[in-house]
């Protein structure tokens, strides 16, 4: 069953509106921390969950995204110079008056910079383990446009769970995420799990591809030895973005979660709602 763009959305992807106490509260604390989250950067629909759980993504080096990805709420521009070396104490602070024991951060593109901002993603990452003890940390990075000396810096850091996402399949790249390179982030992949670092990406769907697209990608990653997929459903964040090809049915992303842990794949988050971070928790090592 599938439902075109130009039809209602349908009734399994009616999500909540965000309010409630802990959700106010959770939206203080990043507010009075100066902090920029994924959630409300690029309008997910599990902002409201998440925040009511006292969970959230933090989006680090900034506001501003050096790329313009055609699914992407993120600002697109040219970021203030330098970098915020005060912004990892700012997370760890927020992270602790959170309660947090798994931290999920991610980033903005920073292609202006050679060394893509990895320094900010690996202080951060120390801290957090300085000041809290027990906590385990997942990244969500850039491609850092191929410089691998950047992403090294990132994984010398040695977070619990790297991931970088490929987000559509190759055959949509042109479309979806122009400056990147499907085969670039496959690399990036391959360098994470060589170095040994559980590691994890995640596509979205209803963007124009097919199944056997998406069977032929997982067949990609399974190959690498990537550990964790998430396959979620891309809902059109404003009327400039790209439009929703087909609302696919909760039936097909059961098939693709099967057919992912057949291939290999350790555990595939499958479903309408599911983005790189939900459910982030449940993504560690069995030992962790």
């Amino acid at each position: 069953m599938n439902n075109k763009k130009h039809n209602r959305k349908p009734a399994w992807l009616t999500s909540r509106i965000p309010g409630g106490k802990k959700f106010k509260e959770t939206s203080g604390i990043i507010e009075g921390h100066s902090l920029h989250t994924v959630c409300a950067e690029a309008r997910c629909p599990n902002m409201s969950e998440c925040w009511n759980a006292g969970t959230a993504t933090f989006m680090i080096l900034g506001d501003v995204c050096t790329r313009s990805c055609g699914f992407c709420a993120v600002k697109t521009g040219r970021p203030a110079p330098g970098l915020d070396y005060d912004e990892p104490r700012r997370v760890v602070d927020a992270a602790r008056q959170m309660n947090l024991r798994h931290v999920v951060i991610t980033s903005v593109n920073r292609d202006e910079r050679r060394d893509g901002g990895a320094p900010i993603f690996a202080q951060t990452i120390g801290l957090l383990r300085q000041e809290i003890p027990g906590v385990t940390i997942e990244v969500l990075i850039p491609d850092f446009r191929g410089l691998w000396e950047a992403l090294q810096i990132v994984l010398e850091a040695r977070p619990d769970i790297l991931n970088h996402n490929l987000e559509t399949v190759p055959g949509l790249y042109r479309k979806v995420r122009p400056q990147a390179k499907y085969h670039r982030s496959l690399e990036l992949l391959e360098h994470s799990v060589r170095q040994g670092l559980r590691t994890k990406t995640g596509i979205m769907v209803g963007l124009g591809e097919t199944s056997r697209e998406v069977d032929t990608l997982m067949d990609d990653i399974a190959a690498l030895g990537v550990h964790i997929m998430t396959i979620g459903q891309y809902m059109q964040p404003t009327k400039m973005h790209l439009p929703v090809e087909e609302y696919v049915h909760p039936d097909q992303f059961a098939e693709y979660k099967k057919s992912g842990e057949m291939k290999g794949i350790e555990h595939v988050e499958s479903g309408p709602f599911v983005r790189s971070s939900y459910h982030a928790h449940k993504h560690l090592a069995p030992s962790a």
